[in-house]
């Protein structure tokens, strides 16, 4: 899916588009003139995964042929621009648009040659009036009023879009046999397809709260591009008078994916980044409470970038309208009044006076690292080591505050 920025921009902003490969439109007049007296053929692409944070969830379009004429165009749901007036910020809030745009298929095509994406065809069985009706609702699709639309990572996306108006082509319904299956939520998808990119899946799970952890049905599964893949292999067009044909005709691999054969480098996973932290403020607080020191410039670190976190999570939460973002337990973790109070307890640790602060930090952390087995949302292990360095820090605290007073 469409590059939106480098992978070192925010782990958090990964999680919310669907990025595909960058499409370049033709001019309006984009379906050509022989389409009023050929029948186009339809295929559904299925672009396979990457490897770039981008690219995690692969990509679906639309391809449009004229066999007579060697006319080959792709109808690509995924682009967008960054020109767009206030991109940033409405992309932070959840109001990202994206545009349907037609490039040539080779074009298409050689551009995930290149980044060693595969391409799978799904050639629909469609009648010539279902195809020309197909057709024309690309076509007003195509229109400039028409083209852009409001981005939602699960529910109105490039794989989505591409359903939608095949199924309102059909003349009777399109009936899926979904394979038997367990059940599974939106997080179970997504650790699916970021598997092996555990920071990826790791910001993942910062940002997107417990909408995503309630169990979900076949076709909100097909969100997902390869799930849209395995939903029309089987599937059948019912037709008015009871006939039945299958909706998929021919599927066939236009392009290979090719595996990256590089070593990859040593990388830490986000737990044991965790845990290795937990450790280095474990041995700290040893320190600091023999040598009855409060360690102060540690915990300005540790709460800062904790507040940091929170804020995020708050603006997500509060502000944003991006999907499966609300609510988030994490918030219990990771909030702003760490960075906000930030200086009143810190002042309070110099004078080593008790402060309130720490012990309702103390309580909140505890109750949320015993009862969140029972949480409505699914929390990454990582998280457990950061909150105990918060709470050993508070705790430390707390203990010194007593000592000086007994």
């Amino acid at each position: 899916m469409n590059r939106f920025m480098s992978r070192y921009i925010h782990l958090f902003v990964i999680i919310f588009s669907f990025f595909s490969g960058a499409a370049t439109p033709l001019a309006a007049s984009a379906l050509p003139q022989e389409a009023d007296s050929l029948s186009p053929r339809f295929s559904l692409l299925t672009c396979s995964p990457g490897e770039e944070i981008y690219s995690y969830f692969g990509h679906t379009a639309i391809r449009m042929m004229w066999p007579e004429t060697n006319r080959d165009i792709v109808f690509n749901y995924g682009v967008f621009s960054f020109s767009a007036p206030n991109f940033m910020l409405r992309f932070a809030l959840g109001e990202t648009d994206y545009q349907l745009a037609v490039t040539d298929y080779h074009r298409f095509a050689a551009e995930y040659d290149y980044y060693n994406r595969g391409i799978t065809e799904q050639v629909l069985s469609l009648s010539p009036s279902e195809a020309q009706k197909l057709a024309e609702l690309l076509e007003e699709n195509y229109l400039p009023e028409n083209r852009i639309y409001r981005y939602d990572f699960f529910y109105d996306n490039c794989a989505t879009r591409p359903r939608d108006i095949i199924e309102k082509c059909i003349e009777g319904k399109i009936v899926y046999h979904f394979p038997d299956s367990l059940s599974q939520s939106y997080r179970d998808i997504i650790h699916e397809y970021t598997q092996g990119h555990d920071w990826g899946q790791f910001g993942i799970d910062l940002c997107l709260g417990s909408q995503i952890d309630t169990p979900i049905t076949q076709r909100q599964k097909t969100f997902v591009p390869d799930y849209l893949l395995w939903a029309f292999r089987d599937a059948e067009i019912i037709a008015p008078d009871g006939s039945r044909r299958a909706l998929v005709s021919a599927e066939h691999v236009l392009l290979p994916a090719r595996t990256d054969t590089q070593p990859q480098g040593l990388s830490l996973s986000p737990l044991s980044c965790a845990l290795l932290l937990f450790m280095v403020v474990v041995l700290f607080t040893i320190y600091g409470l023999r040598r009855k020191k409060s360690l102060w410039g540690v915990d300005m670190v540790l709460f800062a970038a904790a507040g940091i976190a929170g804020c995020v999570l708050a603006f997500l939460v509060f502000l944003s309208q991006h999907p499966g973002v609300s609510p988030n337990y994490l918030l219990f973790v990771f909030h702003p009044l760490h960075l906000l109070l930030l200086p009143f307890f810190l002042y309070k640790e110099k004078k080593r006076q008790r402060s309130i602060y720490h012990v309702a930090n103390s309580v909140t952390l505890t109750f949320f690292i015993l009862f969140m087995a029972v949480l409505p949302q699914r929390i990454e292990w990582a998280v457990v080591p950061l909150a105990l360095c918060l709470l050993v820090r508070s705790v430390s605290n707390l203990i010194l505050t007593y000592r000086e007073k007994a």
